[in-house]
């Protein structure tokens, strides 16, 4: 009868097959996690700084898309990004109040004539070779200019907050219903939030991911 003991052999196999099995456990839960990493939208860096025409922000971040959303600009659809940065005055006395806000709103295209993408700013557009290249220009933004809501107070302090989305209100409709129930299209990264003073000329805001 083989195998009838616990012999060298037998060990040796029975360890075999446990490393595999460790393997494909591994292999199970890193999946999701590299699939989380292939579209995903990463705030590298950030800055708020104080100039002649009052506040303004730069940042910069990586866009990664996925597959459905890089077949909807095939079709061409146009995929339209947020950016958005809010000051909040938080109060123990009453409502909290955004004091002054930033909000920008890019658009990416894909023309299959010339076979460029198009990144269409609220007040010019570019043009890119490839979607790599485009999606490194979609992710940089320089000197956006704050909107002040309120008076603000140099020695305040307020929550400041950024994140980037994807926008699927700007899309057609049949793109919005399938939205709706696929996790492909949500496409945002994390709302980074903090405490803050006002920054002064000579001393802006940086933030910048380890």
């Amino acid at each position: 009868m083989p195998c009838c003991k616990k012999t060298d052999s037998c060990q040796k196999g029975g360890l075999s097959q446990i490393v595999r099995l460790l393997v494909q456990l591994l292999v199970l839960l890193l999946l999701p996690m590299a699939i989380a990493q292939a579209e995903s939208i990463q705030i590298r860096s950030f800055s708020l700084s104080a100039t002649d025409r009052g506040y303004e922000i730069s940042l910069g971040s990586e866009i990664t898309l996925n597959a459905t959303l890089e077949q909807a600009l095939e079709k061409g659809i146009v995929l339209y990004f947020v950016t958005k940065f809010s000051l909040i005055d938080s109060r123990w006395y009453w409502l909290n109040e955004e004091v002054a806000r930033s909000k920008y709103r890019v658009g990416l295209r894909y023309y299959a004539l010339t076979r460029q993408y198009h990144l269409n700013h609220p007040s010019f557009a570019q043009s890119y070779n490839t979607l790599r290249e485009a999606l490194q220009a979609l992710g940089q933004l320089r000197d956006y200019p704050v909107t002040v809501k309120a008076e603000l107070k140099q020695d305040a302090d307020y929550i400041a907050s950024i994140r980037i989305w994807l926008d699927l209100t700007r899309m057609p409709k049949p793109f919005q219903i399938e939205a709706l129930g696929s996790s492909q299209w949500n496409l945002r990264s994390e709302k980074l939030e903090w405490r803050m003073k006002l920054p002064v000329p000579e001393q802006p805001f940086y933030y910048r991911d380890r």
